[in-house]
């Protein structure tokens, strides 16, 4: 089971990312001392703090040919991570 999912790449959390604040999409039982746990593993840094949400599901209306179709998207937990000042998380070294 991994705990990070993926990072979060949105204009709010990377306009805060000059801050040392970085997203990131966790699995929905993890908790903060995994989330930093599994953060200083995978990119090296030091983690000052985790915050943590879990996002509803929204739905959705599509209109098809003979009807309408609703469904909802699925609901995760993402978690807000800042890091020690002068240390960065480098999402785009490994494309």
């Amino acid at each position: 089971m991994s705990i990070l999912k993926k990072p979060l790449i949105t204009e709010k959390v990377s306009a805060q990312n000059e801050g040392g604040v970085y997203g990131f999409v966790v699995d929905k039982n993890a908790n903060k001392v995994a989330i930093k746990q599994a953060v200083e593993k995978m990119y090296g840094v030091n983690v000052e703090e985790v915050r943590t949400m879990i996002a509803p599901g929204k739905k959705k209306t599509r209109y098809s040919k003979g009807a309408f179709l609703t469904g909802k998207t699925s609901s995760f937990k993402k978690a807000i991570v800042k890091v020690k000042d002068g240390e960065i998380i480098d999402f785009y070294s490994n494309l």
